[in-house]
């Protein structure tokens, strides 16, 4: 049993969530022009759901065995900083969970383009492989782009741009221009959750060569970026909606948003990293209540 729970802790199940934010939206946006598919939608957030905890485990494996990963560390502690696994069974545990997480994004490939469209296919097939390799080498390997501050470039890609675009397009097989909006809102908010990972990290993070974004910048402009990150997000929702809402129910998701305001206030005043792990859970959270009340206000 202590083995099940070190490995639940392991994928990190409060990362989720966040996760699924972009399917969400794009999913709503696509089924209120009147494209859906649940087995496109359950593949989408399947294959989803692999990739972040292929990304959790290559994480904790690539900080664990860099030694990233000590008692300087201010958030929970990992997997195999902690002992309870080791990394020969964390890197089958990669091995395992990308094989099956491949295996969902060709079936979710394959419903939503047959053999009809097979150039779309292969676009996605090699989106799929690409999600792959990103999940791992942001903290695997000599040139691991995390230890380069290029994290917050693949989070605002692929968890807003592709998950948005390209969960859209899966149902609805063209190109919808708005829809870049909602993607860079979710990107932006996916990339500050990283930020704030990273600017409670900071110290640690230095100090084992870890060269984040944030350790480039120095923590005040981090928080400052961290302000143009949530600002620039919700600025866009709101764009988003100007271009496109048609009722009060498609504003439905500004509720989402006042906890992003009280989160920038308490960012803005904090002084102690360790009082920054809180708010990453909030700002997650926060996220993933901004995406289902936009797809209930769309639905409405």
């Amino acid at each position: 049993m202590a083995k099940v729970r070190s490995w639940v802790s392991a994928a990190r199940l409060r990362t989720l969530p966040l996760s699924i934010s972009g399917i969400i939206v794009g999913t709503a946006i696509a089924a209120q022009e009147g494209y859906f598919h649940i087995v496109i939608f359950s593949l989408a957030l399947g294959t989803t759901l692999g990739f972040q905890i292929l990304s959790n485990f290559a994480n904790d494996y690539g900080d664990g065995i860099k030694g990233t990963d000590n008692e300087d560390r201010i958030g929970p502690a990992r997997a195999i900083q902690s002992g309870l696994i080791s990394a020969s069974e964390m890197k089958l545990a990669m091995v395992i969970t990308a094989v099956a997480t491949l295996v969902l994004a060709l079936l979710l490939i394959y419903t939503a383009f047959g053999s009809e469209n097979f150039l779309y296919a292969i676009i996605f097939f090699i989106l799929g492989v690409g999600a792959i390799i990103a999940a791992i080498k942001y903290t695997v390997g000599i040139k691991a782009y995390g230890y380069m501050g290029l994290g917050d470039l693949f989070v605002f890609l692929f968890f807003g741009l592709v998950a948005v675009f390209g969960s859209y397009f899966l149902y609805a097989l063209q190109l919808n221009w708005h829809v870049f909006l909602p993607a860079a809102s979710i990107g932006f908010l996916s990339a500050g959750v990283l930020n704030l990972n990273n600017m409670r990290d900071q110290a640690s993070d230095a100090k084992a060569g870890k060269n984040t974004l944030v350790v480039k910048m120095g923590p005040e402009r981090a928080r400052n970026y961290h302000y143009s990150l949530i600002i620039g997000a919700i600025a866009f929702l709101l764009f988003y909606s100007a271009l496109t809402a048609t009722a009060w129910n498609d504003l439905l998701y500004i509720i989402g948003i006042i906890p992003l305001v009280l989160h920038l206030y308490r960012v803005g005043r904090n002084e102690s990293p360790v009082l920054l792990d809180p708010e990453l859970k909030i700002l997650a959270l926060s996220t993933f209540a901004i995406s289902i009340l936009f797809a209930i206000g769309l639905a409405l």
